[in-house]
């Protein structure tokens, strides 16, 4: 990953490819922002009237490059728009920090060293800058699936590799709040980047068996029990919806456990991952031209599996228990059809109308056995209905809950960490729609509202008095448009950040 270092260099003495300055969108054109006065006196304070010259307006993620004033040692400056001047007392918030810094680093894709000289005035902007920086760096590079390196001798020309090092300028090295700042934003996106690697990896290198060898091996290299069921210990237990989804594919289901407790934790988090490495929409086929992406159907058991290994990284005081979902959804002799019911482990038989609908039959298992466990609450993940992505677009997930207050606190902290959400209903009246004749519940119900009607369906294996939360991230999950902000094409690793934030503030004990 992308290296990072707190500089106490002088933007105009640090050497580096490039040195990266923020420029706002001011009522008569564009305004340098704080942080890059070492580079603008290098250009006779004239700096922002040559960034217009060249048609820079200070709007966001707009990034131009300019041949470096004589005093530099960079040779290259790269000016990022920060938007709209923040009003005079107030900063730039967070995240638009991080989306400029993302911005920065892709446009970087290929150097060696970026000297990052963006408005960083406390702790939290060298967090944002940081988180921004190091997310907008990644790049995918897993080879080409024959077990050919994408770097080798038939490198891709458009492929130079991400931004080698990150050097932020008024980063106080020797400042503990500053040290760990920069200690959590590295720890906190290798994981990130550790779920966007895993949603990239093309299916037939990810099943159910190769992920969970991928969360054994992680959880040794960072202290962490796990626990891994194959479909005979998934028979033997009685996990009728993992195995139901399952049974189509050559590839057998799994169900994975990874804990990490800490000893004087006092709150426990159980989180529950939709792991579907390959969703054709079993018998239900998907139509053509919406199968293509289906690697990424995984993404929330990625998301739960990155924020496990990430409390365990920074030692947060909290216990955090994981369930990884995992199989794979394919159609064949051996293939649940619509119609068939399933007995699902906690007893609850299941009518399977749609076999596209598998997502929410893995979590059910996942979440009746989590709650066994009685954790101070439960939160699933999972690219779970296209009518969440109808709802709300591409880039927000939606949040449904069986506690209006835990619902707002999830809402609070996605906004946080940067994070787009939407709390969401759980109407009382959708529930009838999915009763069946002949089991105790349907897999469908009405048609409109379908992504509250999937929440609905899950609510009902939640154990009583244990709260609950549903994060469908089916929009966000995998960006097929082009990269933005700190935000790349592909994977995206949504809801990490959302669940590491609630993990430490459980950790603190602030919920709200």
């Amino acid at each position: 990953m992308t290296a990072l270092t707190l500089s106490t260099s002088s933007a105009a003495a640090l050497r580096a490819d490039a040195v990266v300055v923020g420029v706002a969108k001011g009522a008569k054109g564009p305004v340098v922002a704080a942080g890059a006065e070492a580079v603008d006196k290098a250009f006779g304070g004239k700096l922002a009237a040559v960034l217009e010259t060249l048609g820079a307006t200070g709007a966001e993620g707009e990034v131009t490059k300019l041949p470096a004033a004589s005093g530099l040692k960079a040779p290259v400056v790269l000016a990022v728009g920060l938007g709209e001047v923040p009003a005079k007392g107030d900063g730039y918030d967070a995240e638009t920090l991080r989306r400029a810094a993302g911005a920065a680093a892709r446009a970087l894709s290929g150097s060696k060293k970026g000297a990052f000289a963006l408005p960083i005035e406390d702790p939290a902007g060298v967090s944002a800058v940081a988180e921004g920086a190091l997310l907008g760096a990644y790049t995918y590079d897993k080879g080409n699936g024959n077990g050919d390196n994408a770097k080798g001798k038939d490198k891709d020309k458009k492929n130079n590799g991400p931004l080698a090092e990150v050097a932020l300028v008024g980063g106080k090295p020797r400042d503990k709040a500053y040290k760990a700042a920069a200690e959590r934003a590295t720890a906190l996106v290798a994981e990130v980047n550790r779920a966007r690697d895993l949603i990239n990896t093309p299916s037939n290198l990810l099943n159910p068996a190769a992920f969970a060898a991928e969360a054994v091996a992680a959880a040794k290299e960072h202290g962490l029990k796990t626990e891994v069921l194959d479909e005979k210990a998934l028979k033997k237990g009685g996990y009728g919806g993992i195995l139901g989804v399952g049974q189509g594919s050559d590839a057998p289901p799994r169900l994975v456990r990874i804990a990490y407790t800490h000893p004087k934790a006092e709150k426990t988090l159980a989180l529950v991952g939709k792991g579907i490495t390959y969703d054709s929409g079993g018998i239900s086929l998907k139509p053509a031209g919406h199968n293509e992406t289906m690697k990424c159907d995984m993404s929330g058991a990625a998301a739960v599996f990155a924020a496990v290994v990430t409390a365990a990284k920074l030692g947060l005081r909290v216990n955090l228990t994981g369930w990884l979902a995992l199989a794979e959804n394919m159609p064949s002799g051996s293939a649940t059809r619509p119609g068939d019911v399933l007995s699902m482990y906690g007893g609850k038989t299941v009518e399977v109308l749609n076999t596209d609908a598998e997502g929410r039959l893995v979590l059910a298992d996942a979440i009746t056995r989590a709650g066994e466990e009685k954790p101070d609450a439960i939160v699933d993940v999972a690219t779970l209905t296209g009518a969440m992505v109808l709802a709300l677009g591409n880039r927000t997930f939606g949040i449904m809950t069986n506690d209006e207050a835990f619902r707002t606190t999830l809402h609070e902290i996605a906004g946080e960490v940067g994070e787009q959400s939407w709390p969401m209903p759980l109407p009382d009246h959708l529930r009838k729609g999915i009763d069946s004749p002949v089991a105790d519940l349907a897999n469908m119900g009405e048609r409109m509202g379908g992504g509250l009607v999937a929440g609905i369906f899950l609510k009902e294996f939640v154990a009583d008095g244990i709260t609950w939360g549903h994060l469908d991230i089916a929009g966000p999950a995998f960006n097929e448009s082009g990269p933005f902000g700190y935000t790349p094409k592909g994977g995206t690793g949504a809801a990490v950040r959302t669940l590491v934030r609630l993990a430490e503030r459980t950790a603190d004990g602030d919920l709200g």
